[in-house]
Protein backbone atom coordinates (compact mmCIF):
# COMPACT_ATOMS: atom_id res chain seq x y z
CA UNK A 1 0.00 0.00 0.00
CA UNK A 2 1.33 3.43 -0.97
CA UNK A 3 1.28 5.52 2.21
CA UNK A 4 2.26 8.79 0.55
CA UNK A 5 -1.40 9.80 0.14
CA UNK A 6 -2.64 8.16 3.36
CA UNK A 7 -3.07 9.90 6.71
CA UNK A 8 -4.81 9.15 9.99
CA UNK A 9 -5.57 12.87 10.31
CA UNK A 10 -8.95 12.10 8.73
CA UNK A 11 -9.83 10.05 11.83
CA UNK A 12 -8.78 12.86 14.18
CA UNK A 13 -10.72 15.48 12.22
CA UNK A 14 -13.89 13.40 12.36
CA UNK A 15 -13.59 12.79 16.11
CA UNK A 16 -13.03 16.43 16.96
CA UNK A 17 -15.80 17.67 14.67
CA UNK A 18 -18.23 15.12 16.08
CA UNK A 19 -17.29 16.03 19.65
CA UNK A 20 -17.84 19.72 18.97
CA UNK A 21 -21.42 18.90 17.98
CA UNK A 22 -22.00 17.58 21.51
CA UNK A 23 -19.89 19.79 23.76
CA UNK A 24 -17.35 22.62 23.85
CA UNK A 25 -13.64 21.83 23.55
CA UNK A 26 -11.00 23.96 25.26
CA UNK A 27 -7.34 23.60 24.14
CA UNK A 28 -4.75 22.71 26.78
CA UNK A 29 -1.87 25.23 26.68
CA UNK A 30 0.29 22.99 28.89
CA UNK A 31 0.71 20.62 25.93
CA UNK A 32 1.75 23.30 23.45
CA UNK A 33 5.42 22.21 23.51
CA UNK A 34 4.41 18.85 22.01
CA UNK A 35 2.34 20.36 19.20
CA UNK A 36 4.87 19.72 16.43
CA UNK A 37 7.94 17.52 16.75
CA UNK A 38 10.39 16.06 14.25
CA UNK A 39 12.36 12.85 14.47
CA UNK A 40 16.11 12.93 14.99
CA UNK A 41 16.69 12.15 11.30
CA UNK A 42 14.14 14.83 10.32
CA UNK A 43 12.20 12.36 8.16
CA UNK A 44 9.20 11.89 10.43
CA UNK A 45 6.71 14.42 11.79
CA UNK A 46 4.84 14.03 15.08
CA UNK A 47 1.74 16.18 15.63
CA UNK A 48 -0.40 16.42 18.74
CA UNK A 49 -3.70 17.99 19.74
CA UNK A 50 -5.31 18.11 23.18
CA UNK A 51 -8.49 19.51 24.70
CA UNK A 52 -10.73 19.26 27.71
CA UNK A 53 -14.51 19.59 27.94
CA UNK A 54 -17.40 19.07 30.33
CA UNK A 55 -17.28 15.37 31.35
CA UNK A 56 -13.93 14.99 29.52
CA UNK A 57 -10.67 15.37 31.45
CA UNK A 58 -8.55 14.96 28.33
CA UNK A 59 -9.08 14.22 24.66
CA UNK A 60 -5.80 14.00 22.82
CA UNK A 61 -4.26 12.72 19.61
CA UNK A 62 -0.78 11.90 18.41
CA UNK A 63 -0.18 11.30 14.72
CA UNK A 64 3.17 10.17 13.35
CA UNK A 65 3.76 10.55 9.64
CA UNK A 66 6.86 9.04 8.10
CA UNK A 67 6.00 9.68 4.46
CA UNK A 68 5.95 6.28 2.79
CA UNK A 69 7.51 4.47 5.75
CA UNK A 70 4.71 4.50 8.34
CA UNK A 71 1.62 6.18 9.72
CA UNK A 72 0.64 6.05 13.40
CA UNK A 73 -2.41 7.22 15.34
CA UNK A 74 -2.73 7.27 19.13
CA UNK A 75 -6.10 8.81 20.01
CA UNK A 76 -7.76 8.66 23.42
CA UNK A 77 -10.49 10.28 25.49
CA UNK A 78 -10.30 10.20 29.29
CA UNK A 79 -13.41 11.08 31.32
CA UNK A 80 -13.47 13.26 34.40
CA UNK A 81 -13.33 11.15 37.60
CA UNK A 82 -16.92 12.13 38.38
CA UNK A 83 -17.92 9.73 35.59
CA UNK A 84 -17.11 6.02 35.33
CA UNK A 85 -17.20 6.12 31.52
CA UNK A 86 -14.90 3.83 29.54
CA UNK A 87 -11.75 5.32 28.02
CA UNK A 88 -11.93 5.64 24.24
CA UNK A 89 -8.76 4.14 22.78
CA UNK A 90 -7.50 3.98 19.18
CA UNK A 91 -3.91 2.80 18.64
CA UNK A 92 -3.10 2.25 14.96
CA UNK A 93 0.27 1.48 13.36
CA UNK A 94 0.58 1.14 9.59
CA UNK A 95 3.48 0.60 7.23
CA UNK A 96 3.43 -0.34 3.56
CA UNK A 97 2.74 -4.02 4.25
CA UNK A 98 1.21 -4.35 7.72
CA UNK A 99 -1.28 -2.63 10.00
CA UNK A 100 -1.53 -3.35 13.74
CA UNK A 101 -4.76 -2.09 15.28
CA UNK A 102 -6.37 -1.69 18.70
CA UNK A 103 -9.76 0.02 18.88
CA UNK A 104 -11.81 -0.16 22.04
CA UNK A 105 -13.82 1.51 24.72
CA UNK A 106 -11.36 0.48 27.44
CA UNK A 107 -13.23 -0.36 30.66
CA UNK A 108 -12.42 1.62 33.76
CA UNK A 109 -12.96 -1.61 35.72
CA UNK A 110 -11.93 -5.14 34.69
CA UNK A 111 -15.05 -6.59 33.06
CA UNK A 112 -13.99 -10.17 33.78
CA UNK A 113 -14.50 -9.30 37.46
CA UNK A 114 -16.94 -6.36 37.50
CA UNK A 115 -19.86 -7.85 35.60
CA UNK A 116 -22.12 -4.97 36.66
CA UNK A 117 -19.83 -2.56 34.81
CA UNK A 118 -19.88 -4.82 31.76
CA UNK A 119 -23.67 -4.89 31.78
CA UNK A 120 -23.90 -1.13 32.23
CA UNK A 121 -21.72 -0.17 29.28
CA UNK A 122 -21.16 -3.11 26.93
CA UNK A 123 -24.28 -5.25 26.75
CA UNK A 124 -26.01 -2.89 24.33
CA UNK A 125 -22.79 -2.39 22.32
CA UNK A 126 -22.26 -6.08 21.51
CA UNK A 127 -24.02 -5.80 18.11
CA UNK A 128 -21.56 -3.05 17.21
CA UNK A 129 -18.63 -5.34 17.95
CA UNK A 130 -20.15 -8.23 15.99
CA UNK A 131 -20.42 -5.94 12.96
CA UNK A 132 -16.62 -5.81 12.68
CA UNK A 133 -15.28 -9.03 14.24
CA UNK A 134 -15.23 -10.90 10.93
CA UNK A 135 -13.94 -8.00 8.85
CA UNK A 136 -11.26 -7.21 11.44
CA UNK A 137 -10.52 -10.60 13.08
CA UNK A 138 -8.59 -11.22 16.30
CA UNK A 139 -4.91 -10.42 15.83
CA UNK A 140 -3.31 -13.23 17.82
CA UNK A 141 -1.75 -13.55 21.25
CA UNK A 142 -2.44 -10.83 23.78
CA UNK A 143 -1.17 -11.03 27.35
CA UNK A 144 -3.39 -11.77 30.30
CA UNK A 145 -2.16 -8.62 32.03
CA UNK A 146 -3.23 -6.44 29.10
CA UNK A 147 -6.60 -8.13 28.81
CA UNK A 148 -7.88 -6.56 32.04
CA UNK A 149 -7.90 -3.20 30.24
CA UNK A 150 -9.91 -4.40 27.22
CA UNK A 151 -13.64 -4.83 26.72
CA UNK A 152 -15.70 -7.56 25.02
CA UNK A 153 -16.03 -5.33 21.93
CA UNK A 154 -12.30 -4.68 21.50
CA UNK A 155 -10.97 -4.79 17.95
CA UNK A 156 -7.42 -6.15 18.15
CA UNK A 157 -6.29 -7.05 14.67
CA UNK A 158 -3.44 -7.23 12.17
CA UNK A 159 -3.90 -7.07 8.43
CA UNK A 160 -2.04 -6.51 5.19
CA UNK A 161 -2.32 -2.80 4.55
CA UNK A 162 -4.88 -2.00 1.86
CA UNK A 163 -7.33 0.78 1.06
CA UNK A 164 -10.28 -1.57 1.59
CA UNK A 165 -9.16 -2.57 5.08
CA UNK A 166 -8.53 1.04 6.04
CA UNK A 167 -11.98 2.02 4.80
CA UNK A 168 -13.40 -0.69 7.09
CA UNK A 169 -11.23 0.59 9.94
CA UNK A 170 -12.44 4.15 9.41
CA UNK A 171 -16.05 2.94 9.52
CA UNK A 172 -15.32 1.09 12.78
CA UNK A 173 -13.61 4.14 14.27
CA UNK A 174 -16.62 6.32 13.38
CA UNK A 175 -19.11 3.84 14.85
CA UNK A 176 -17.12 3.24 18.03
CA UNK A 177 -16.54 6.93 18.63
CA UNK A 178 -20.20 7.77 18.10
CA UNK A 179 -21.04 5.02 20.58
CA UNK A 180 -18.67 6.55 23.13
CA UNK A 181 -20.18 10.01 22.63
CA UNK A 182 -23.66 8.56 23.17
CA UNK A 183 -22.48 7.08 26.47
CA UNK A 184 -21.03 10.47 27.40
CA UNK A 185 -24.33 12.20 26.63
CA UNK A 186 -26.15 9.79 28.94
CA UNK A 187 -23.58 9.88 31.75
CA UNK A 188 -24.75 11.26 35.09
CA UNK A 189 -22.28 12.97 37.39
CA UNK A 190 -21.31 10.93 40.43
CA UNK A 191 -21.97 12.76 43.69
CA UNK A 192 -20.49 10.24 46.12
CA UNK A 193 -16.95 11.27 47.10
CA UNK A 194 -16.13 7.59 47.65
CA UNK A 195 -17.20 6.65 44.13
CA UNK A 196 -15.36 9.60 42.58
CA UNK A 197 -12.20 8.56 44.43
CA UNK A 198 -12.66 5.00 43.17
CA UNK A 199 -13.03 6.21 39.57
CA UNK A 200 -9.97 8.44 39.92
CA UNK A 201 -7.87 5.58 41.24
CA UNK A 202 -9.10 3.23 38.50
CA UNK A 203 -8.11 5.75 35.82
CA UNK A 204 -4.77 6.35 37.53
CA UNK A 205 -4.13 2.60 37.54
CA UNK A 206 -4.86 2.50 33.80
CA UNK A 207 -2.56 5.45 33.11
CA UNK A 208 0.19 3.93 35.25
CA UNK A 209 0.02 0.66 33.32
CA UNK A 210 0.03 2.36 29.93
CA UNK A 211 2.84 4.77 30.82
CA UNK A 212 5.06 1.87 31.88
CA UNK A 213 4.07 -0.93 29.48
CA UNK A 214 2.68 0.66 26.33
CA UNK A 215 4.18 -1.14 23.30
CA UNK A 216 4.61 2.12 21.38
CA UNK A 217 7.41 3.40 23.62
CA UNK A 218 10.32 1.85 21.68
CA UNK A 219 9.19 3.56 18.48
CA UNK A 220 9.02 6.96 20.22
CA UNK A 221 12.49 6.45 21.71
CA UNK A 222 13.86 5.60 18.27
CA UNK A 223 12.27 8.68 16.71
CA UNK A 224 12.90 11.44 19.26
CA UNK A 225 15.30 10.01 21.83
CA UNK A 226 14.72 8.55 25.28
CA UNK A 227 14.28 11.80 27.23
CA UNK A 228 11.74 13.43 24.93
CA UNK A 229 9.92 10.11 24.46
CA UNK A 230 9.50 9.76 28.22
CA UNK A 231 8.25 13.34 28.49
CA UNK A 232 5.78 12.73 25.67
CA UNK A 233 4.49 9.54 27.29
CA UNK A 234 4.19 10.81 30.86
CA UNK A 235 3.37 14.45 30.16
CA UNK A 236 1.06 14.08 27.17
CA UNK A 237 -0.14 10.62 26.13
CA UNK A 238 -0.91 9.57 29.70
CA UNK A 239 -1.17 12.96 31.32
CA UNK A 240 -2.61 12.43 34.78
CA UNK A 241 -0.25 9.67 35.86
CA UNK A 242 1.55 12.25 38.04
CA UNK A 243 -1.57 14.11 39.22
CA UNK A 244 -4.52 11.73 39.64
CA UNK A 245 -2.88 9.60 42.31
CA UNK A 246 0.27 8.88 44.29
CA UNK A 247 0.48 5.10 43.89
CA UNK A 248 3.36 3.68 41.88
CA UNK A 249 3.37 0.98 39.22
CA UNK A 250 4.51 -1.60 41.77
CA UNK A 251 1.76 -0.55 44.19
CA UNK A 252 -0.79 -1.50 41.54
CA UNK A 253 1.11 -4.41 40.00
CA UNK A 254 3.37 -5.94 42.69
CA UNK A 255 3.80 -9.11 40.62
CA UNK A 256 6.23 -7.13 38.44
CA UNK A 257 8.63 -6.43 41.30
CA UNK A 258 12.12 -7.89 40.82
CA UNK A 259 14.27 -9.04 43.72
CA UNK A 260 16.25 -5.83 43.28
CA UNK A 261 13.08 -3.80 43.85
CA UNK A 262 12.94 -2.61 40.23
CA UNK A 263 10.17 -3.19 37.69
CA UNK A 264 10.35 -6.34 35.56
CA UNK A 265 10.62 -5.11 31.98
CA UNK A 266 8.75 -8.08 30.52
CA UNK A 267 5.32 -7.36 29.08
CA UNK A 268 3.90 -10.40 30.87
CA UNK A 269 4.89 -12.17 34.07
CA UNK A 270 1.87 -14.48 34.40
CA UNK A 271 2.80 -16.31 31.19
CA UNK A 272 -0.77 -16.42 29.94
CA UNK A 273 -1.84 -15.16 26.53
CA UNK A 274 -4.97 -15.32 24.41
CA UNK A 275 -4.56 -16.51 20.85
CA UNK A 276 -8.28 -16.27 20.09
CA UNK A 277 -10.96 -13.80 21.15
CA UNK A 278 -11.57 -14.61 24.84
CA UNK A 279 -15.19 -13.40 24.82
CA UNK A 280 -18.04 -15.09 23.01
CA UNK A 281 -20.56 -13.18 20.91
CA UNK A 282 -22.71 -12.64 23.99
CA UNK A 283 -19.85 -10.88 25.74
CA UNK A 284 -19.19 -13.75 28.14
CA UNK A 285 -15.57 -14.41 29.06
CA UNK A 286 -14.59 -17.88 27.85
CA UNK A 287 -10.81 -17.72 28.19
CA UNK A 288 -9.22 -19.69 25.35
CA UNK A 289 -5.74 -18.80 26.57
CA UNK A 290 -2.73 -20.50 25.03
CA UNK A 291 -0.51 -21.12 28.02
Amino acid sequence: MDLSAFSYQKFVNFALQETKLRTSLAPLPSHEKFRLLRSKDNNTVLRTLSFRAPKIRLVRSLTIEGNRAMQVLDFAVFPEPEFDLPIFCANFFTNASLSIIVLDLNPLYDVTIHTDYKEKYYRKLLPLGKKYFELLPWGGNITGESLRFFSPIVIWTRFNSSQFKHDVLYSAFVDYFKAWLALMDEAVKETSACHVHRNREAQHKYLTWRAEKDPGHPLLKKLVGENLAKELVWGFLFDGVDSLGAKTFLDYFPEYKCDSGTINQKRSVMGKSYEMRPWDLNGEFVGNHSG
